[in-house]
């Protein structure tokens, strides 16, 4: 595995670390992250910091250019709300880590160019799986259901 998926495993593990949903993403530019995230719904009291959304704002505001040459990894596939980020961004690639505990938006995604990396690992399963047992409310208040 990849020094960037790990960061994002190590992000998850934070955020289920600080009682949150175990989700972590790193956003990479030029073979260097430049934002990294997790999950913080719970600890921030907030509607949309998903993990993707949380790197995406710790990278902070950046031109155009560098979200066009980017690579998004997550720990879970994306959400709607996470994939409309990252096609507003235009972030051209996301590599994923697990889409067996939950599918999201990779359709939409690859219907608009978006090149997806699903890996399947199964630390990122085990992740998931464990917390969705452990937290099965939280976890479809997490994905609206």
């Amino acid at each position: 595995m990849d020094e960037f998926m790990q960061a994002a495993i190590a992000e998850a593990r934070q955020g289920l670390a600080e009682g949150g949903i175990p989700i972590g993403s790193v956003l990479v530019h030029q073979g260097r992250i430049i934002g990294r995230g997790h999950n913080r719904r719970v600890q921030q009291g907030s509607a949309i910091l998903h993990g993707e959304m949380d790197a995406l704002e710790n990278a902070g505001r950046l031109p155009a250019q560098v979200y066009r040459e980017s690579v998004l990894y997550t720990t879970l596939s994306p959400c709607a709300m996470c994939s409309g980020a990252i096609l507003l961004y235009g972030i051209p690639h996301v590599v994923i880590g697990e889409n067996r505990s939950f599918l999201g938006e990779e359709a939409l995604l690859q219907s608009r160019g978006v090149a997806l990396q699903v890996l399947n690992d199964a630390d990122c399963i085990a992740l998931m799986q464990q917390f969705m047992a452990a937290q099965p409310a939280l976890w479809n208040e997490d994905i609206g259901e």
